[in-house]
């Protein structure tokens, strides 16, 4: 798959996703971005803004499978993973393979299970791999978790623990319509599906075997200059030195932003990264890893503040060599 044809895939995938989808084109291009980072999503958004809607409608252009759990206080890690059962037929134990055996997680509420149960998910986020009862399976490929969660409800709710925030690539919102004349859009669609989820009906822009190959191109096939991985990390190390943040980003966030700043310009259809495609993911790949200090939670300060002050007070590389 040439540079062209790969970024003419990636602009069908975000015209199908957007014929379905109402909201920003430049989400739906960091979404893409994200799994074609091979990375993992969490949606922080209020209830009913099409955060479900969108995964499932990115699952089925792509051609992958997709299976969805609704995240409650009773859900068990073996509701997710899957378990071994009797089977008194041939007299052994047989896998009773769980929803976490798929190309598309969508982890519903996430934070409303406990952390047991979240735990569960750390393994094949990290790994790709999934260990039950001392036995461990491959996960498939592609795979990726998109989490959602309710930002501003936490009566019966479990914060993520650290290291499960850190795992997710991106955090991202859906927000409000834009304008009035999206809030329309969003009713005439609904009268022209005649349903509620158009999803299933959808067919794939791309199977999932080449939606492979785009992944892999991103990964092998796109350069980025040693300046811009010098500018990476001054980013990273600048959130760890700033004032306010207790705990700055780790190095797997400035993975995160090599990763999805690849995965852009492949999208934006260049065969090399820029300092543009890095401040796109900057706010979005690491206000989530940042922890404040106590005084300043108190004062309700935002991360995504913090983020960006760091990318103003870092001078824009313009030395960088294209391939």
């Amino acid at each position: 798959m040439n540079l062209e044809t790969a970024k003419q895939a990636c602009e069908n995938l975000i015209d199908k996703i957007c014929s379905i989808y109402v909201g920003d084109r430049l989400l739906v291009s960091k979404l893409l971005a994200a799994t074609l980072a091979n990375g993992h999503v969490l949606f922080e958004d209020n209830p009913g803004l099409g955060k479900t809607l969108l995964a499932k409608t990115l699952s089925f252009s792509i051609g992958c499978k997709f299976s969805r759990v609704q995240f409650t206080p009773d859900l068990l890690p073996s509701d997710i993973l899957g378990t071994k059962v009797w089977n008194p037929k041939d007299g052994s134990f047989e896998l009773l393979k769980g929803p976490i055996f798929t190309n598309v997680l969508l982890a519903d509420e996430i934070n409303r299970s406990p952390p047991k149960t979240q735990s569960a998910l750390l393994e094949v986020m990290e790994e790709r791999q999934i260990t039950i009862e001392g036995e461990t399976h491959i996960g498939e490929e592609p795979f990726f978790v998109l989490g959602t969660q309710n930002p501003i409800e936490y009566e019966g709710t479990y914060p993520l623990p650290e290291a499960q925030m850190d795992r997710f690539l991106l955090r991202l919102s859906t927000g409000y319509p834009r304008s009035l004349e999206e809030e329309k859009l969003i009713l005439e669609r609904r009268i022209e599906w005649r349903k509620d989820d158009p999803t299933r009906d959808l067919k794939p822009v791309i199977s999932a075997k080449d939606f492979r190959s785009l992944q892999e191109k991103a990964e092998n096939d796109i350069y980025i200059d040693d300046v811009i991985l010098k500018y990476i990390a001054e980013i990273i190390r600048k959130t760890r030195q700033h004032q306010q943040v207790e705990v700055g980003s780790s190095p797997r966030g400035g993975l995160a932003l090599l990763k999805s700043s690849r995965a852009m310009a492949l999208i934006r259809g260049r065969d090399f990264v820029t300092p543009d495609d890095v401040k796109t993911f900057a706010v979005d790949a690491l206000a989530h890893r940042l922890i404040l200090k106590v005084e300043h939670l108190l004062h309700k300060v935002d991360e995504k503040d913090i983020v960006e002050s760091v990318i103003n007070s870092i001078p824009v590389p313009k030395d960088f060599q294209p391939r």
